[in-house]
């Protein structure tokens, strides 16, 4: 078999993952786990479980059995199953993968993968269930697999136990985090070195993500927009960068691109072409000492929430206001994981975590902002995982 993956993690991580996530199920009494993802922005669960990820809005479904290997259902031909007995090279873990043509555009599929997760649940008997994630998962496969197994089989929420887990990293794991960060950082200086007035705002992020594509980028967003000086150049999308760049204006660059391996950090800048005001200058001096205040707060222990009401505290002494935003939390298989650094998380900070911290605030003359990723040690952040300079660059 000619083996086609770009950064596949290693069979010892994965099986790490299995082993204590069985552990988790043991103690709950779980027979099985179940969980649906459609992307590898925010569907991160699916490729953490099997180290395949769900892609372009396909969903893929993957049951992981306490006592068997996993049973996936995906994409492909009407009635297909091929059985691998957890000892395929690529889909490894995996003793069933299922197929059948459905889509989330289309309707009246909505419930094929329902159907045949439903029938690999009631054939197995199990007394007790978890579900990861379902608030994500469309509706009618939820439906489905509940009424289905009523009165048969109790259903409850895993989504907290194992999110509690994946967000703390492996040492393997640490390593891609940091691939992706020092990717990222050769990215900026690439675009630094190539950007120039009379570009298109989707140029200089075409630009970005063509760059982190030759360095092993999996995945990944790129947002951003020029204004002149005294106007805000806030982050947007593709659908919103068709704006011509011009001598004397700036431009805001978050990059936040999955490395070799599929693991996300995220760092953003402020450029400007030609020289940067004293207001821009000032408000990067502003959200820069935001990052290091929120930095000095997180400890192993400390309460998510409580960092995010001393942020606020900080902010609003400063005149700028609470941040209404998500301004910081943790990253993995998906850009935006637990623990989430706002009022409404429930996690402590650990050891382990890879947190980006992105404070920012805008008026009607700026937008300012600064991203970079940390791993949470023993007694606090380490070191910035990115080491692209904390300042405004003029080019």
């Amino acid at each position: 078999m000619i083996d086609r993956r770009l950064n596949p993690i290693s069979d010892a991580e994965l099986e790490r993952r299995w082993k204590v996530v069985r552990a988790m199920m043991r103690e709950r009494g779980l027979d099985a786990l179940v969980m649906q993802n459609n992307n590898d922005w925010l569907g991160g669960y699916v490729k953490w479980f099997t180290d395949f990820p769900a892609y372009n809005g396909y969903p893929r479904t993957v049951l992981f059995h306490l006592n068997d290997a996993m049973t996936v259902i995906d994409m492909g031909p009407a009635g297909g199953r091929r059985g691998f007995e957890g000892r395929h090279a690529i889909h490894r873990g995996v003793g069933d993968l299922i197929t059948t043509p459905a889509f989330t555009s289309i309707a009246y599929t909505d419930g094929y993968q329902g159907e045949l997760a439903l029938g690999e649940l009631r054939r197995r008997a199990y007394k007790r269930i978890g579900m990861i994630g379902r608030g994500a998962m469309p509706y009618r496969f939820v439906t489905q697999i509940e009424q289905g197994l009523a009165g048969k089989t109790e259903i409850v929420d895993a989504t907290e136990e194992v999110d509690a887990i994946k967000a703390i990293k492996s040492e393997e794991e640490m390593i891609l985090i940091r691939r992706c960060a020092e990717m990222q950082d050769e990215i900026f200086a690439r675009v630094c070195k190539k950007v120039k007035p009379g570009m298109r705002d989707n140029d200089i992020t075409a630009l970005a993500q063509y760059e982190g594509r030759l360095l092993g980028s999996e995945q990944g967003l790129f947002l951003g927009t020029s204004a002149p000086l005294g106007e805000p150049a806030n982050f947007a999308d593709r659908y919103l960068q068709g704006r011509v760049l011009q001598k004397g204006e700036h431009f805001a660059l978050l990059i936040e691109n999955a490395g070799p391996g599929g693991m996300y950090t995220e760092i953003a800048r402020t450029i400007v072409f030609g020289k940067a005001t004293n207001e821009l200058l000032d408000g990067f001096e502003t959200v820069k000492e935001a990052q290091t205040y929120t930095l000095s707060k997180i400890r192993p222990g400390v309460p998510a929430r409580d960092i995010a009401a001393a942020h606020d505290a900080f902010m609003a002494a400063r005149g700028v206001g609470p941040e209404k935003r998500l301004y910081a939390h943790g990253q993995g298989y998906d850009l935006v994981e637990r623990p989430l650094i706002r009022e409404d998380e429930t996690m402590t900070i650990q050891a382990g975590m890879n947190l980006a911290v992105h404070p920012g605030y805008e008026t009607s003359s700026q937008w300012a902002v600064i991203c970079d990723n940390y791993i949470v040690g023993q007694d606090g952040p380490g070191e910035c995982l990115h080491k692209t300079p904390k300042q405004i660059f003029e080019l």
